[in-house]
C-alpha cells in the first residue's frame, strides 16, 4: 500500500514537473523544439511579388520528374506544404519522382509596397511563373493551389488561356462562392457584406496576421477549443505531442500572413458580390477573363466536412469551365485537413502524385479520381451532408461539452430565405421608382449626370468593356470632358443639335454622353439610311461622325467633326474648315467660357432625337431628358439590373431600345456595359463568356444570326439569364428561350410619344408587351376606326373606351410633370382630361396585358374590313420552317389586298395545309389573303423586317410557293394565273377569291 502510494506520488510529481518544463519551453519557444528541418529548397527568382522555391534542387536534371508549383493563400505561409517533411507536400511528391516548386509570397508586413498589393498583382505573379518555371524545365506545369491559392490557380490559368500548363489541381477551392457559402450564409447578407466592407473598411484597412488566424480559428470554434484541450492534457507526454507539434504550431501560430487591404477589397467585389468566377469577366489587369477559357484537366479537391470550400462552391468549376475535363477526389477532412495532417499525407498528396503520373503518360488513372459529377445549386443544400457533418463534429463536440446553436440559425435562415429575396429586389427597385418620382420639369436629369454620379461613387468601377479591355469610370469620364472641350472648340453650345453617325462603339457612346454633358441635343443618325432627310427632319447643323461614315457625312454639305478610330485610323477626307478632327485638339490648350456648366440638362429639355424609317417614309422622334429616364430607371427595376450584371449592347445606339433601355438602363442600374465588333456569331459566344455577360440587349431579329449559326457552343452553360429588347417574333422568342434556358426574355414596348411603357416582365405570356411600367404614364385603348383613321366616340362625344380582347389605339396619359406635350388631345375620356395617342393599335386581354397589333398606318384596308398584320406575322413566325415573315396591304382595286411573305430555312416550304394550320388561329377576316414564299426579306439597320421592297412589287406571281385563300373553305390552296387575275375583281367575293 505505501508503494502504491509512493509511485502514484512520484508519478503525478514527474508528471506537474514535465507539465511545467514543456509549458515554460512552450512559453518562451513558441512551441516544442522538434528537431526536424525542413526540406531543402532554392530561391530560382526573387522577384518584388514573390520568390520561387524549387525544393530538392540538388535532384538530376533527368530525375526531377514533372514540375509541379504550388500555390498557398493569400493568407497563409508558403511553409503550408512542407509542415512536416515526411507528411508535407513537397516532401512527398518529391519521393513520387514529382519536381515542386512552390511560390512564397511573403508578407505584406514585411515586404517593400506589400500593403499595395491588388489581386491582379497575384495573379500576374503566377502567370510569370509558369513562364519561369517553363523555361527552366523546358516541360509544361501543373498548377495546383490550395484554398484561395486554387483560386489564383483557376484565375490564372483563365488569364493565360492555358498556356503551358498541363492541369490544374486545387483543394478546397471555391468556384461558386455564392452557391454555398460558409455556414449557409444567406446570399443577400453576404453580398451586401462583403460589398460594403470592400468599399468602405479594407479600402482602408488591411489585415494583419494575427487576425486572420484569429479569424479562422473562429470559424471552427468547437475543433479549436478541442485542440487546444488536447494539448494541455497531453503537455506532461513530450514524445506524444511531437509527432503533431510542427502541424499544431503552424496552425496555431506561424502559418498565418498578413492581407492588404486592396487585394481583400478585389477578392469580395469581384468573386463575392458578383460571383464573377462564375459568370466570368473579372478583371486582371484591366483585361475581361472568364474560367471558360480553362481547356486543361482540373483535379478538385473535396472536403465532404469542408465549412469553407463547401463540395457545392468547389464543384462549380464543373460549370464555370466547361470546356475543361474535370475530376474531383473527395475526402472526409475538413478544409485544413485536405492538406495538412495524416489525412492529406495518406490521401490527398499521394493522389496528387500519381494524377501527375497520369496526365504526363506515366502511370494508370488513380483509383481516388473521379469525373466530376454536376451539382446545381439548390439554394439550400451546401454539398456538406448531415451524416458527414454529424460524423465529423459529434465526436468534438461531446469531448469539449460544447453545445452548438448551429441547428437553431439553419432554421432561422431557412424561413427567412423567402423573404430576404423579395427585400433585395425591392431595395434594388424602390430607390429608381422614388428617384423617378421626385422628379420635376426643373430637375436636372440627365445622361452626363448619371455618369458623372457613377464616377464619383466608384472611380474605379468598370464601366464598359471593348476590345477585352476594360474601361473605368473615372477614364471614361476623363475622356467625355476632353470631348466636351473639343465640342466647344469646334463652336459646340448648349441646345444645339448635332447629328451623331457612329457605329455603336466606345466613341459613340463617348459621342453622346459628351453632348449630353454639354447641353447639346444629339440627333442620333441611322448608319445606311437617308441621311439628307434625317439631316434635315432632325434640325442638325454639324455632325459628329467616326472614320468610317467620314464619306457619308462630308456628302450631306455639313460640317463634319471627326471622333474615335482608335489608334491606327487614317481619314480618306482631307482636314479643313468645314472636317475638323476633334482628336487632334488638345483638351488642356482649350479655354472653358463662362458659360459652360457641365450635365445641365433639365428633365422638361429636349435630349436625342432618334429616327425610325419602317413606315416608308422617315419619321423624327423627340426624346427629353425625362423620357430617357423613365426608360432607363424603369429598365433598370423591371430587369433588376445591379453592378453584378454586365449588359451586352447589341442593339444599335441610334435605335430606341439600344439608347433608353440598354444604355440607359446599364447606366441607371450601375452596370457594365460590354461592346461588340459587330453581330457575328462566334464572337458573341466568346465574349459573353470572357465578359460575363448576364444580360443581352436585342432588337427585332437580331438574335435569329445567333440562333441560325451551326457551331454556338452553348451546351456546356452560359452566364445570361436576360435578354431584353423590343420587337422580338414570337417564333424567335421560343428558340431563344429553349436555346438559352433558363435565360429569360424581358420584351419592352416604349413609345416616343408621351410617357408609356410597357414591359413584359415574368415572360409567360410570348409575344405580349406585358403591363404599363410603374411609374410611366397611364395607358387606355380608345375605340378606333382604321380605315377612316379616327377614334370612336360615344353617345356623350367622348371617346369610347375598349373593351377586352377589342382593338384600340393607345394612349398615354401625361403627368402632371409633363409640361408642353406636343400631339396631347383634351376631353378624351372626360372633361379636361389630356392624353397623348401614340402610332399604335393594340389590344387588351382578360388579365390586363396588352398585345401590339398593328401600326395605324399599316393596316391592309380590305373590302371585308380592316385586316391588321401583326397576328399575321406572329402566327407564321411560329411555323417552325419560318425564318422570317411580313404583312403588308396591296392595291387591288377599290381596295386592298392583305399579302403575307416568308423566308424558310434551308429551302423547306411549307405545304397549304400548314400555312393553313398556322393561320388558323386567327378569325378567317383576319387572314391574309395570299401567302407566298420569297428568297429574302430586307432588314433595317435595328434587324427589323421591312416590307416596302416587295409592297412595291405588287401581288406575288403564281406558283406552287404562293397560295391564296379560299373563303369558303377557309383553306389555302396554289395561286395559279386564273386566281390570281380575280384579285381586284370587283365582282370577286371580300378578300378578291372568287366564289
Amino acid at each position: 500500500m505505501v508503494s502504491l502510494s509512493s509511485d502514484y506520488v512520484v508519478g503525478s510529481l514527474r508528471r506537474a514537473v514535465a507539465t511545467a518544463q514543456n509549458g515554460l519551453e512552450v512559453v518562451r519557444l513558441g512551441g516544442l523544439e522538434t528537431g526536424a528541418t525542413p526540406s531543402p529548397f532554392q530561391i530560382v527568382e526573387r522577384a518584388p511579388m514573390y520568390r520561387l522555391r524549387r525544393y530538392f534542387p540538388d535532384a538530376a536534371p533527368d530525375q526531377a520528374g514533372p514540375p509541379i508549383v504550388l500555390v498557398p493563400p493569400m493568407m497563409m505561409s508558403a511553409d503550408v506544404y512542407d509542415v512536416t517533411r515526411d507528411q508535407g507536400a513537397v516532401g512527398i511528391l518529391h519521393e513520387m519522382g514529382i519536381d515542386p516548386w512552390v511560390v512564397d509570397f511573403g508578407s505584406p508586413d514585411t515586404e517593400e509596397g506589400g500593403w499595395d498589393r491588388t489581386l491582379a498583382d497575384h495573379i500576374v505573379a503566377i502567370s510569370e511563373i509558369i513562364d519561369l518555371v517553363h523555361e527552366h524545365t523546358g516541360r509544361d506545369v501543373h498548377l495546383s493551389g490550395y484554398s484561395q491559392g486554387g483560386m489564383f490557380c483557376y484565375q490564372a490559368a483563365a488569364f493565360r488561356r492555358c498556356r503551358n500548363i498541363a492541369s490544374l489541381i486545387t483543394f478546397g477551392a471555391p468556384v461558386d462562392t455564392l452557391a454555398a457559402l460558409p455556414f449557409n450564409i444567406p446570399e443577400g447578407i453576404a453580398t451586401k457584406a462583403a460589398d460594403v466592407l470592400a468599399d468602405h473598411v479594407f479600402n482602408r484597412l488591411s489585415i494583419a496576421g494575427w487576425m486572420a488566424r484569429t479569424g479562422f480559428q473562429l470559424l471552427d470554434p468547437v475543433k479549436t477549443a478541442k485542440s487546444r484541450l488536447d494539448f494541455l492534457r497531453q503537455l506532461h507526454d513530450r514524445e506524444a505531442l511531437l509527432p503533431r507539434e510542427q502541424q499544431r504550431r503552424f496552425l496555431a501560430q506561424d502559418g498565418w500572413v498578413a492581407w492588404s487591404g486592396p487585394a481583400v477589397a478585389e477578392l469580395l467585389k469581384q468573386f463575392i458580390v458578383h460571383n464573377r468566377m462564375m459568370t466570368g469577366g473579372f478583371v486582371i489587369k484591366d483585361t475581361p477573363v472568364s474560367l471558360a477559357e480553362i481547356t486543361c484537366p482540373v483535379l478538385a479537391f473535396v472536403g465532404e466536412v469542408d465549412d469553407i470550400g463547401q463540395p457545392l462552391a468547389v464543384r462549380g468549376i464543373k460549370r464555370a469551365a466547361p470546356r475543361a475535363e474535370a475530376f474531383e477526389s473527395t475526402l472526409r477532412a475538413g478544409h485544413f485537413g485536405l492538406v495538412v495532417g495524416s489525412a492529406a499525407a495518406a490521401r490527398t498528396w499521394p493522389t496528387t502524385g500519381q494524377w501527375v503520373r497520369w496526365r504526363e503518360g506515366t502511370g494508370p488513372r488513380p483509383d481516388t479520381v473521379d469525373a466530376m459529377i454536376h451539382d446545381e445549386p439548390s439554394g439550400t443544400d451546401s454539398g456538406v451532408s448531415i451524416a458527414n457533418r454529424l460524423a465529423h463534429t459529434v465526436a468534438s463536440i461531446a469531448e469539449v461539452g460544447v453545445g452548438v446553436g448551429k441547428g437553431i440559425a439553419d432554421l432561422a435562415t431557412d424561413t427567412v430565405r423567402g423573404t430576404r429575396e423579395l427585400s433585395v429586389e425591392a431595395a434594388r427597385a424602390l430607390p429608381r421608382l422614388a428617384r423617378l418620382g421626385q422628379l420635376q420639369p426643373h430637375s436636372r436629369i440627365s445622361l452626363g449626370l448619371l455618369l458623372a454620379e457613377q464616377g464619383r461613387k466608384a472611380a474605379n468601377g468598370e464601366f464598359f468593356l471593348f476590345d477585352d479591355r476594360v474601361h473605368t469610370n473615372a477614364a471614361v469620364n476623363t475622356r467625355i470632358d476632353n470631348v466636351v472641350r473639343g465640342l466647344i472648340h469646334a463652336g459646340i453650345r448648349p441646345a444645339n443639335h448635332v447629328g451623331v453617325l457612329m457605329e455603336t462603339r466606345p466613341s459613340a457612346l463617348v459621342a453622346i454622353a459628351a453632348l449630353s454633358r454639354l447641353g447639346a441635343v444629339a440627333a442620333l443618325l441611322p448608319p445606311g439610311g437617308d441621311l439628307d432627310e434625317a439631316v434635315r427632319l432632325g434640325g442638325v447643323d454639324r455632325i459628329l461622325v467616326d472614320p468610317d461614315h467620314l464619306e457619308d457625312a462630308v456628302a450631306t454639305g455639313k460640317k463634319v467633326l471627326v471622333l474615335g478610330g482608335g489608334e491606327f485610323r487614317g481619314l480618306d477626307v482631307e482636314l479643313g474648315p468645314d472636317v475638323v478632327d476633334l482628336e487632334q485638339v488638345d483638351p488642356d490648350a482649350v479655354t472653358l467660357p463662362g458659360w459652360y456648366r457641365p450635365d445641365p440638362g433639365l428633365a422638361r429639355e429636349l435630349a436625342f432625337v432618334i429616327f425610325s424609317g419602317s413606315r416608308g417614309s422617315l419619321e423624327a422622334k423627340f426624346i427629353t431628358n425625362y423620357r430617357w429616364a423613365l426608360s432607363a430607371f424603369g429598365t433598370a427595376s423591371a430587369a433588376s439590373l445591379s453592378r453584378g450584371d454586365t449588359v451586352y449592347c447589341l442593339a444599335p445606339l441610334h435605335h430606341s431600345s439600344g439608347l433608353m433601355a440598354t444604355l440607359g438602363g446599364a447606366v441607371a442600374g450601375g452596370s457594365r456595359i460590354a461592346l461588340s465588333r459587330g453581330l457575328d456569331p462566334e464572337r458573341f459566344a466568346e465574349e459573353i463568356h470572357r465578359y460575363g455577360v448576364t444580360v443581352v440587349s436585342y432588337t427585332w431579329t437580331m438574335l435569329r444570326e445567333i440562333l441560325d449559326a451551326k457551331l454556338l457552343p452553348l451546351e456546356h452553360g452560359h452566364p445570361v439569364r436576360l435578354f431584353i429588347g423590343s420587337g422580338m417574333p414570337p417564333g424567335l422568342w421560343r428558340r431563344t428561350t429553349e436555346r438559352f434556358a433558363p435565360a429569360q426574355v424581358l420584351e419592352f414596348y416604349a413609345s416616343t410619344e408621351g410617357d408609356v411603357v410597357l414591359v413584359n416582365v415574368s415572360g409567360a405570356k410570348v409575344g405580349s408587351k406585358g403591363r404599363p411600367l410603374p411609374g410611366s404614364a397611364e395607358v387606355r385603348l380608345g375605340a378606333y376606326d382604321p380605315i377612316e383613321g379616327r377614334l370612336l366616340e360615344d353617345a356623350q362625344g367622348f371617346v369610347r373606351e375598349c373593351e377586352d380582347e377589342e382593338v384600340g389605339l393607345l394612349l398615354g396619359r401625361p403627368g402632371a410633370r409633363a409640361e408642353a406635350v406636343p400631339g396631347v388631345m383634351r376631353g378624351v375620356f372626360a372633361a379636361g382630361d389630356a392624353w397623348v395617342p401614340t402610332e399604335n393599335l393594340f389590344r387588351r386581354d382578360a388579365d390586363g396585358d396588352y398585345w401590339l397589333v398593328d401600326h395605324k398606318r399599316t393596316v391592309v384596308a380590305a373590302a371585308r374590313g380592316p385586316v391588321f398584320t401583326q397576328p399575321i406575322v406572329d402566327a407564321l413566325g411560329e411555323m417552325p420552317q419560318v425564318e422570317l415573315a411580313v404583312a403588308y396591304p396591296v392595291p387591288a382595286g377599290e381596295s386592298h389586298v392583305a399579302v403575307a411573305a416568308i423566308t424558310v430555312h434551308e429551302g423547306r416550304v411549307p405545304s397549304a395545309a400548314e400555312i393553313g394550320a398556322a393561320l388558323g388561329q386567327l378569325p378567317i377576316e383576319q387572314c391574309p389573303d395570299i401567302v407566298h414564299v420569297v428568297d429574302r426579306i430586307p432588314l433595317g439597320a435595328s434587324y427589323r423586317p421591312r416590307a416596302s421592297e416587295l409592297q412595291a412589287a405588287g401581288l406575288p406571281k403564281p406558283s406552287v410557293r404562293a397560295w391564296y385563300l379560299e373563303v369558303d373553305t377557309g383553306r389555302y390552296k396554289r395561286l395559279t394565273k386564273a386566281t390570281a387575275a380575280t384579285f381586284g375583281d370587283p365582282s370577286a367575293k371580300p378578300g378578291g377569291v372568287p366564289a
